[in-house]
């Protein structure tokens, strides 16, 4: 096994592992790194190559001697199939033995948290356990395990329950599934500034990354007498999980309580074409000094609609 620079080339070749890959999702496409400015990062992506087949890959930059993934994403880290353990230790092997040809004297590595997976396989982490990583930064996550069998209300707290059955009473009230992100993009720059932070991505950057991906992007907007009050970006990062990055609300509607409507209807649309999670997001305090320090308020919001933890997870190592 030996380690490749990504170059153009291989864009097609690396596109399609990650679509067949086991743990890999639309953050490690090359596709997805497109919709960046020409020249706001320098991406070093490395390729594994075994009997001339990929059998890994890990996007990422160099920045000195420190290799970070995710760079330019949300997730990063070493993307294979559904892999034996022997075959993760040599992955991890042979990533070391790179590092130290080419004076790499760091990784720090954030993979997808486990739900991500189609057939869930600790073998990597492990592996790089096992051969010097160790954990240094955890993100709480929170995702709703979708069920066919299961009425999706039923599962909801009863308040919950409630208000989302009086939204199908009102006439008034319409979902749509669309691509009016400029209708989406205002309020959802009103409610971060709220917070006082931005959302990651522009107005343009957000319709590039559609015209990108335009089957990994849906936006769901509800409408109460055609004025739009409340919607959700969601990436369909994988064939096995749904990621809420952006929910927004009209917060001059919030009586109405919009947002348990809209996360009725990505819940049941997410159920209906056959993933197995829905991501809500993390839910970090980003005004502590700590960034682990968790955000109460929003736990308990997504715990609502039946959300369990799931972790993000750092891995990193010193050489």
């Amino acid at each position: 096994m030996k380690i490749i620079k990504y170059s153009e080339e291989w864009k097609e070749r690396w596109d399609k592992f990650v679509e067949e890959s086991n743990n890999g999702t639309l953050f490690h496409l090359q596709k997805f790194f497109d919709y960046h400015a020409e020249g706001k990062f320098t991406f070093n992506h490395l390729i594994f190559i075994e009997n001339g087949e990929i059998v890994a890959l890990l996007p990422g930059s160099l920045r000195g001697s420190k290799f970070e993934s995710p760079i330019g994403a949300s997730y990063g880290s070493i993307v294979t199939k559904d892999i034996k353990f022997e075959k993760a230790l040599e992955i991890v092997s042979t990533l070391l033995t790179y590092a130290n040809v080419n004076k790499i004297t760091e990784f720090e590595l954030t993979a997808a948290p486990v739900v991500y997976e189609d057939k869930p396989n600790q073998n990597l982490d492990f592996a790089m356990l096992w051969l010097g990583f160790r954990y240094s930064l955890h993100y709480i996550s929170s995702a709703i395990k979708l069920d066919k069998k299961t009425d999706i209300i039923s599962r909801f707290q009863p308040t919950v329950r409630r208000n989302i059955r009086k939204t199908f009473r009102d006439s008034d009230i319409r979902i749509e599934i669309n691509e009016r992100y400029d209708q989406f993009y205002p309020i959802l720059l009103s409610n971060k500034a709220r917070h006082n932070v931005k959302p990651t991505h522009s107005l343009e950057e957000l319709i590039r990354l559609k015209e990108l991906l335009p089957n990994h992007l849906k936006l769901f907007m509800l409408y109460y007498k055609d004025i739009p009050i409340a919607g959700s970006s969601m990436f369909f990062v994988n064939k096995t999980c749904a990621l809420c990055f952006y929910n927004m609300l009209d917060y001059n509607y919030e009586h109405i309580k919009p947002i348990h409507r809209i996360m009725y209807e990505v819940v049941k649309y997410s159920t209906d074409n056959g993933y197995s999670y829905v991501d809500i997001g993390v839910s970090q305090d980003t005004k502590a000094e700590n960034p682990m320090t968790p955000s109460m308020g929003l736990i308990d919001f997504k715990e609502k609609f039946d959300a369990k933890t799931v972790m993000r997870n750092t891995l990193s190592i010193k050489l």
